[in-house]
């Protein structure tokens, strides 16, 4: 089993199933070689919206997705330190680098993401990032 952490918009496009990635990401959350991780940050960007804009449908995908993971990144403090480093030394913003640091503080093999290979995430080691344009 891979530790998977699924980032952001994965979910976001998985949900919305407008374009052809939708199936891709359907795919890889729907896995059973995987084991999802995710943290506090992911949920905060993805549901409130949701919510607050009355997109049930959107919302309750959300909520299974989170209720299928099975690594959280709790120790918030802890990955606010390391996102800092993590930002510091690799050049990435705020809430990728958190996304990244709560990936790593739960042991996550791989990152998948809708950013583009050129993004400075990719420059971290330790954890493969890939971008679910590359599927």
């Amino acid at each position: 089993m891979t530790i998977t952490f699924i980032d952001s918009g994965v979910l976001v496009t998985a949900s919305r199933g407008v374009e052809d990635l939708s199936d891709k990401a359907i795919t890889i959350l729907a896995s059973a070689n995987r084991e999802l991780a995710s943290s506090a940050f992911i949920k905060l960007e993805v549901l409130p919206k949701a919510i607050y804009h009355r997109q049930t449908d959107e919302a309750e995908f959300y909520q299974t997705f989170f209720s299928a993971v099975t690594y959280w990144a709790n120790d918030t403090e802890q990955v606010m330190q390391d996102g800092y480093n993590i930002a510091c030394k690799y050049g990435l913003a705020a809430m990728d680098a958190l996304h990244i640091a709560a990936a790593i503080s739960v042991g996550a093999e791989e990152f998948i993401t809708t950013e583009k290979p050129t993004k400075p995430m990719y420059r971290v080691t330790g954890l493969k990032v890939v971008s679910l344009f590359d599927w």
